[in-house]
């Protein structure tokens, strides 16, 4: 029986206007699917015009302008239903869906669709849950110890996979997806009699405990920061009285 990481795959990925998963907005988007190790890779992809202004330093970090995505992009609402309904097709066929940092990428299309469609992600999924596959929480498990930064490129070089276009929704989707086949292999050992299922379930454990281990290191060292705990989505925020 062909292991899960040598068969058939999806990835999901976006670039955005920020790294804020309540008020900034996706301006692109890509889903990368390949059947096989080595077969031609089937790519869509979506240009958003978010309806507000792109940053500049976001612009410097993907490449999308504010002229270019009005003048190319469609409006976000029938583009998050396009990517949900895709998302969807995946989950009903149990083809796991790759996502690097997948709190991000899953949240942050979770409160489009909020916003443009007043639904919210998981309503696409009560038929056929999301199976997803983290290459940022695998990593951070099965190798722990091993010092230094765990980025897409950084994590793309330590497992020698190729990223070509950087910070392109398309690229990083197809590296991401390369990457955990790559990780699959180099510990096959702890991987190969996991179902995808049995995995999705695990790094939700396997993300609190990193989470914990990051927020008790942010409160030694003063950082004023809060780190969530949920994974692959954050629940909505509660609305302020």
């Amino acid at each position: 029986m062909t292991c899960w990481y040598e068969g058939p795959l999806a990835a999901f990925d976006t670039e955005t206007t920020g790294v804020d998963v309540e008020t900034d907005r996706i301006v692109s988007a890509a889903v990368v699917v390949q059947d096989a190790p080595g077969t031609r890779p089937r790519v869509t992809r979506w240009l958003v015009n978010p309806g507000v202004a792109v940053p500049e330093a976001a612009t410097a970090v993907h490449g999308l302008t504010d002229e270019h995505l009005q003048r190319n992009g469609r409006w976000p609402a029938p583009v998050m239903h396009e990517i949900a309904e895709e998302l969807a097709e995946h989950a009903a066929m149990h083809r796991p869906l790759v996502v690097m940092n997948a709190p991000f990428d899953l949240t942050l299309l979770d409160r489009e669709l909020r916003r443009h469609r007043a639904s919210a992600l998981d309503r696409w999924f009560e038929a056929s849950p999301l199976l997803v596959l983290d290459p940022r929480v695998l990593d951070k498990h099965l190798d722990r110890y091993r010092k230094g930064r765990r980025t897409l490129t950084d994590l793309c070089a330590h497992y020698e996979v190729t990223l070509e276009g950087a910070h392109d929704a398309g690229a990083d989707a197809l590296a991401s997806l390369e990457l955990v086949r790559a990780l699959g292999r180099r510990f096959a050992t702890r991987l190969e009699r996991l179902t995808p299922a049995e995995l999705h379930t695990l790094q939700t454990t396997w993300h609190a405990a990193q989470a914990r281990g990051l927020q008790a290191w942010f409160t030694r060292s003063g950082t004023p920061e809060t780190v969530s705990t949920y994974w692959p989505l954050r629940p909505e925020l509660p609305t302020a009285a």
